[in-house]
């Protein structure tokens, strides 16, 4: 029952999909905020993403935020949608402990492009000093071959012509059990 319509147009709903990799982070999430709420004030903003994972106390507290959802939780989206209502307090916040988020969902972008990207591929298993993907994404899971092909053919209906498969490590794609 929900359409899309451009980040600038007054929306009932606002999703901001938010990163952890780079330092300006939460000056983003902020900017994007206050575009949201020029556009509308009483839109309702959800901020979902890796930045959202790792930070979602900080990021409740973000004048004109609404609700929060970490790693597990953005897959439910909906539901947490149905009995939300602009608030002036802090933000809903629903948040897992990052090792709950062992599972994969199958999902891909089709957009104003030529071409489509296939997540095939999510989490990490490897601990680098300097990254938070391990924290804010969880352990290395993989679509299912049979997944990929399904969504492969959904694009190709579409007719899009190019498909880029895509993955926080794809390189570990396989690895371990398949849609695990």
């Amino acid at each position: 029952g929900y359409q899309k319509v451009s980040f600038d147009d007054a929306a009932n709903v606002y999703i901001i999909n938010t990163c952890s990799v780079t330092d300006n982070a939460d000056k983003e999430c902020k900017l994007h905020v206050k575009r949201a709420m020029k556009a509308n004030p009483d839109g309702l903003v959800v901020i979902v993403g890796c930045y959202a994972q790792l930070k979602p106390e900080e990021i409740s507290a973000i004048e004109g935020v609404d609700l929060v959802l970490g790693a597990k939780e953005k897959f439910n989206i909906l539901s947490y949608l149905e009995d939300l209502e602009k608030s002036e307090q802090h933000a809903q916040v629903h948040s897992c402990e990052i090792e709950e988020t062992d599972f994969f969902i199958g999902s891909y972008s089709i957009g104003d492009r030529t071409r489509a990207f296939l997540k095939v591929q999510d989490g990490c298993n490897y601990k680098c000093t300097y990254c938070t993907i391990p924290l804010a994404r969880g352990i290395s899971r993989s679509d299912t071959v049979e997944n990929v092909v399904k969504n492969a053919k959904e694009i190709a209906e579409k007719d899009i012509k190019e498909i880029v498969l895509t993955g926080v490590n794809i390189g570990d794609y396989g690895k371990g059990e398949f849609g695990n």
